[in-house]
Order: structure tokens, then C-alpha cells, then sequence
């Protein structure tokens, strides 16, 4: 059974830092492609972050120089590491692994920014 949890979600000022993990079981971590998501109320669900199997990242342009995605293949693990949050950066964060024509979501983490 392939379950991918989040955790890490809550609550934070603007300017503020929170780190989000992914535990991921049940796949052969290190072949897939992974990334992080983000849905607020009202729109679409967006990619923040992406890391291949080979470690190549990539970014949305509102949080480039702001988070950073790694990934730990001993541990199974993926993280995103969230700085000078704002309030848009409010949402549901999703995990989700990739490959070929297999894809996984967890069930998501509340990510809130607010004074």
C-alpha cells in the first residue's frame, strides 16, 4: 500500500519559516520524481516544487529564493523548506510522486500565513 504523509502544516506570522516533510512508503522512493503542491480556496491546485529521481529542482516563480525542495532517498523522505512566508503562500500543501504512469497524492497539510 503506497501512503505519502505530509506533515509540518500550521500556522505562522508573514515573514516567518515552517518546514514541511513528506514520509513516503509502499514505492521505490528513489525512481520517482517528486514534488510538492499547493491548492487555495477558490484555485486550481499549482505546482510550488519539483525534484527529479536524479535531484534536478525546480520552482514556481512566487517562491524562487524563498523555499527550497530536498529529498532524503535513505529515509524516504521529502521536504520543503518554506522562508519569508506571505499570506498568499496560504493553502493545502499536497505531496505527490511520479513515474512513468503511476502518481500519488497525500492527503495534504494547511499551510496558513497570517498576523
Amino acid at each position: 500500500q503506497v501512503q505519502l504523509v505530509e506533515s509540518g502544516g500550521g500556522l505562522v506570522q508573514p515573514g516567518g519559516s515552517l518546514r514541511l516533510s513528506c514520509a513516503a512508503s509502499g514505492i521505490i522512493f528513489s525512481i520517482y520524481g517528486m514534488g510538492w503542491y499547493r491548492q487555495a480556496p477558490g484555485k486550481q491546485r499549482e505546482l510550488v516544487a519539483a525534484i527529479s529521481s536524479s535531484g534536478r529542482t525546480n520552482y514556481a516563480d512566487s517562491v524562487k529564493g524563498r523555499f527550497t525542495i530536498s529529498r532524503d532517498n535513505a529515509k524516504n523522505t521529502l521536504d520543503l523548506q518554506m522562508n519569508s512566508l506571505k499570506p498568499e503562500d496560504t493553502a493545502v500543501y499536497y505531496c505527490n510522486g511520479h513515474w512513468t504512469t503511476r502518481e500519488y497524492w497525500g492527503q495534504g497539510a494547511q499551510v496558513t500565513v497570517s498576523s
